[in-house]
Formats: C-alpha cells, sequence, structure tokens
C-alpha cells in the first residue's frame, strides 16, 4: 500500500468505538434509584457521557431534584459498583469499526484507546467486547494521575510514547476529546454518530466522519492537507 500519513490512530471510548449508553443509562439510573431520585429516560443519558463517570452522576443529580454533596457520596460508589458488574451488557461496536481496524492494520498504523473512563473499566470493557487485542494499549481517565484525563494533552502524549512515537491523529465525539487532540498538536477527527453534548460542527475538529467505512478516507485527506501546509510554511518568501 502507498505511505499512510499517519503511524498511530488513537479512539475515545464511549461514544466512538462503542456504544456503552445503555450500560452508563442502567448504572446511573441504579444511583439514582438508590438516593430515592427519578431516573433518566434512555434519550437523557448521551449528552452527559465524555468527562468521567462523576461528571456523569453530577448531572444526573442536578436533573433529578438539583447536585448535593451528601448525595453524591452515597450515590457515586454504587454507580461504580454496579457498573463495574454490568459494563457489556449492553454495550456494542459502532458499525463498521471492525472493517476500519482491519484496515488500519493492514496498513501497519498502531491503534490506541484514550478514555475518561477509569482505566480499569476500559480495560476490562475492551476484552469483554473482544476488541482488546486490537489496541497496542489503553489509557483512562486515572491513568496519567488526578487532573491529567482529556482536554489534557497528557494521556495523548502518553498514548504515543507507548506506541513507539510517530505521526498520531486522534478520534472523538466530544470537546474532551478534541481539546485534547489539540492541546497535544495532532489532529482530530469527530464522529456525528457519538455521544454528542453540541453540534458535531461546533467541537472544531480538523474533519468529520458519519461513519466508519469514512475514516481512512478522511485520515488519507487530513495527511493530505498538513503535507500542503507544510511545504507551504518551508517555501521561501
Amino acid at each position: 500500500m502507498p505511505d499512510f500519513p499517519f503511524d498511530i490512530v488513537g479512539f475515545d471510548l464511549d461514544g466512538t468505538l462503542l456504544d456503552t449508553s445503555a450500560d452508563l443509562l442502567a448504572a446511573t439510573n441504579h444511583a439514582l434509584a438508590l438516593v430515592d431520585r427519578p431516573t433518566l429516560a434512555p434519550d437523557r443519558i448521551k449528552s452527559m457521557i465524555g468527562g468521567g463517570a462523576k461528571n456523569m452522576l453530577k448531572q444526573g443529580l442536578e436533573e433529578s431534584g438539583g447536585y448535593d454533596d451528601a448525595v453524591m457520596a452515597k450515590a457515586y460508589p454504587a454507580l461504580l459498583e454496579y457498573y463495574g458488574d454490568n459494563l457489556s451488557r449492553g454495550t456494542v461496536p459502532f458499525a463498521g469499526l471492525s472493517e476500519a481496524l482491519d484496515d488500519l492494520e493492514a496498513r501497519g498504523v498502531k491503534v490506541a484507546i484514550v478514555t475518561n473512563k477509569f482505566e480499569r473499566f476500559a480495560v476490562k470493557l475492551v476484552s469483554e467486547v473482544a476488541l482488546a487485542h486490537r489496541f497496542a494499549c489503553v489509557i483512562g481517565g486515572d491513568t496519567m494521575g488526578r487532573g491529567n484525563s482529556k482536554p489534557s494533552p497528557e494521556p495523548i502524549n502518553e498514548m504515543v510514547r507507548r506506541c513507539g512515537g510517530g505521526r498520531a491523529a486522534f478520534v472523538g465525539d466530544s470537546i474532551y476529546d478534541i481539546l485534547a487532540a489539540k492541546n497535544a498538536g495532532i489532529p482530530s477527527i469527530a464522529v456525528s454518530f457519538g455521544f454528542l453534548m453540541q453540534p458535531v460542527e461546533e467541537l472544531g475538529a480538523d474533519a468529520v466522519i458519519d461513519g466508519y467505512d469514512e475514516l481512512v478516507p478522511a485520515l488519507i485527506r487530513l495527511g493530505d492537507s498538513l503535507s500542503a501546509t507544510s511545504s507551504r510554511d518551508a517555501s521561501p518568501a
């Protein structure tokens, strides 16, 4: 195959690789019911996902009667315990993912996961959906220590390091993903089918795809664009 413009392609997990909304909804509603709060409708959870479990539950509490530290202290451990025991019951990969990963593998590209989900949950989930062998590394929201989850560039930088270095791009569905890529100085692709908190065009990604059949062509176009920009910058005035 012709040279591919990227050595590494990183992916967010929830809403990018996998539709985890059913299991995250079940865990959130379990925690809300435990503290006598009304549960959330299925269509509400998707816009709450992306900033980690605590942020998701905080939004659920705010929507179901108001946030309270004491209520959070009771509900949050319950959410984590329930989710850890039930994290793959309703989770499925997005359509076309397997074929896109096959294509990247055939081109010699290393793929990795950078998520704000706790590392232990991310690793367990990827294993339970039989995708663990696909990825060079899985970096969670707690892998790099407190305060170093997306949109910090540190998880992206660590992904590149663990993959052996090289040209990288990142694929995600939230502002956390796009900002993390920008902060790390790499191009980003947003997926329009993810758990969007805002219109996908407002994320500021370098490209947008509507399905995984568009991923490799979008990466090639991004590479061409970056090469053209580099050539212009290198030209004498």
